[in-house]
C-alpha cells in the first residue's frame, strides 16, 4: 500500500512537471488513463491530500493559478526543482518508468537489470525522518540465519548501486549503522522522537567514502594506474568526486583519490581486473595483492 502511494505521489509530480501547467480536469483524465487508477477516479479531496503530502515529503509545491477564472496547476519554482538532486532523481526515474509503461509495444525491446526492491518502505521512512521519529525494523542480514530487531534514528537515505539504504544512530549498537531496505522484513514508526544533530551533514559524513560502508580508517591518497579502455571509463564515470587524472601517456593514465579504502571500494577495484593497478598507499597495494593470491588459490 505504501509503495503504491509513493508511486502515485511521483505520478502526480511528474504529470504536472511535464505539463508545465494543467487543469484538474486534465489531471483527472490522465489519471484514468494511467495504470495506477485501476478505474477509480481521482477525487478533489484525494488530489489536495496528495499535494500536501508531496510538499511535506519532497518540498515540492504544487500551486494553483486562479487568475481570470482559469484554474490550472503548476510546480512552483521549477528552476529550483531542477537543482535538487533527489527531486530530480525521483522525477527522472519515474518519467522513464512511465514512458516505458506507456510504450507497451516496445516492452520486449527494452531490458532492465533486475534489482531488489525496498521501495515499499521509502514513504514510511521519509515520513519518520520528517517528524524525527524513531523506527523499529526487522533486518535479515546475509551473515545470520535469523533476522534481528533494531531501533534506529533515521538520519538519511542513500541510493547506491540501485539499492536503497537507510542510515542513522542505532540504539542497540550505540553507533551509526546502515541497513539495506531490501533486507528489511518489517518496519514500524515509533512514537518516540529524537533530536537530529544540527551539525550533521550526510554528504559531508560520506565525503571520503566510496559507497555506503563507513569504516574507522584514515583517509588516504590512493593512486591507481589504468590501462586500455579502462581509463576512458574512469574519465566518463569517476569512481569518486575527488578523482583527478595526474598523468597521461599513450599506454596508461594515473588517477588519484582522496578516499577511505573501504571494503566496497576494494571490491570495485577488484572487479576491474587487470586494467587497474593500485600504486599507493603501499599497505593497500599489498592488501589487494594478497586478495588476488587467495583468489588464484581456487584455480590451482
Amino acid at each position: 500500500m505504501t509503495k503504491d502511494l509513493f508511486s502515485k505521489y511521483i505520478w502526480l509530480m511528474d504529470t504536472i512537471y511535464r505539463s508545465k501547467k494543467i487543469t484538474f480536469k486534465e489531471i483527472k483524465k490522465l489519471w484514468m488513463e494511467s495504470k495506477y487508477s485501476e478505474g477509480v477516479e481521482l477525487s478533489n479531496r484525494t488530489f489536495h491530500h496528495w499535494r500536501t503530502a508531496i510538499e511535506n515529503l519532497f518540498d515540492i509545491n504544487i500551486e494553483c493559478n486562479r487568475k481570470g477564472g482559469y484554474y490550472y496547476y503548476y510546480i512552483e519554482n521549477e528552476e529550483e526543482l531542477q537543482k535538487g538532486k533527489i527531486r530530480n532523481w525521483l522525477l527522472d526515474t519515474f518519467s522513464v518508468d512511465r514512458l516505458i509503461t506507456e510504450s507497451q509495444s516496445l516492452r520486449h525491446r527494452i531490458l532492465f537489470e533486475e534489482v531488489p526492491s525496498g521501495r515499499q518502505f521509502l514513504t514510511t521512512i521519509i515520513e519518520a525522518m520528517h517528524k524525527n521519529r524513531e523506527i523499529s525494523l526487522s533486518h535479515q542480514s546475509y551473515w545470520y540465519a535469523e533476522p534481528s530487531r533494531y531501533t534506529l534514528q533515521p538520519y538519511y537515505l542513500k541510493v547506491f548501486r540501485q539499492r536503497w539504504y537507510v542510515s542513522g544512530f542505532c540504539l542497540e549498537r550505540n553507533a551509526m549503522r546502515t541497513f539495506s531496505l531490501d533486507r528489511i522484513n518489517q518496519l514500524d514508526v515509533l512514537n518516540t522522537t529524537f533530536e537530529y544533530p544540527k551539525d550533521f551533514d550526510p554528504a559531508e559524513y560520506l565525503t571520503d567514502n566510496y559507497g555506503i560502508i563507513t569504516e574507522d580508517i584514515p583517509t588516504e591518497n590512493v593512486r591507481l594506474k589504468a590501462t586500455g579502455f579502462q581509463r576512458q571509463y574512469l574519465r566518463a564515470l569517476p569512481l569518486h568526486p575527488s578523482q583527478i587524472e595526474t598523468q597521461c601517456t599513450d599506454e596508461y593514465s594515473i588517477f588519484e583519490y582522496h578516499i577511505k579504502p573501504t571494503f566496497d571500494f576494494k571490491q570495485q577495484l577488484l572487479s576491474m581486473e587487470r586494467k587497474i593497478e593500485v600504486l599507493a598507499p603501499e599497505w593497500f597495494r599489498k592488501d589487494i595483492a594478497q586478495t588476488l593470491r587467495e583468489m588464484m588459490a581456487f584455480y590451482e
